[in-house]
């Protein structure tokens, strides 16, 4: 999905700031234009991982021609931030991995201990580490 996003200039002591008009709340900032893309872009995805954890509906991105009309954004930068949803998604996906035994061992261990399974298990501890 390609969200658009809308810029304030920033000068040499105000960051650029970004707001994303679809997802409400949704803004961020950076000292660069580049930096600001690259901080909106992980603020979209960040915005988008809560509101499908929450179990609410993924906004559809407007058009840029109906943001660029918003008044209060006039003489702002219009972009956008393009976000594979996928990498997002809560699907389970069946993958194959290699392991030495004694760490597959180790592995189902902590699971077990843990009432979880070896799978629900790595997906906890990839989840809880970001």
């Amino acid at each position: 999905m390609r969200y658009p996003i809308v810029i304030e200039r920033g000068d040499d002591t105000h960051a650029y700031g970004v707001v994303v008009p679809d997802l409400p709340g949704c803004f961020s900032a950076g000292d660069t234009l580049d930096e600001a893309y690259v901080m909106a872009k992980e603020a979209v995805e960040g915005w988008l991982e809560c509101a499908i954890d929450d179990g609410e509906a993924i906004p559809e991105p407007s058009s840029m021609e109906s943001v660029a009309k918003i008044d209060e954004y006039q003489g702002w930068i219009l972009g956008t931030v393009d976000v594979d949803l996928s990498k997002l998604s809560d699907k389970s996906e069946r993958v194959n991995i290699t392991l030495p035994k004694r760490v597959l061992h180790r592995l189902d261990g902590l699971a077990t201990r843990n009432g979880d399974t070896r799978s629900g298990y790595i997906a906890h501890l990839v989840l809880s580490a970001s």
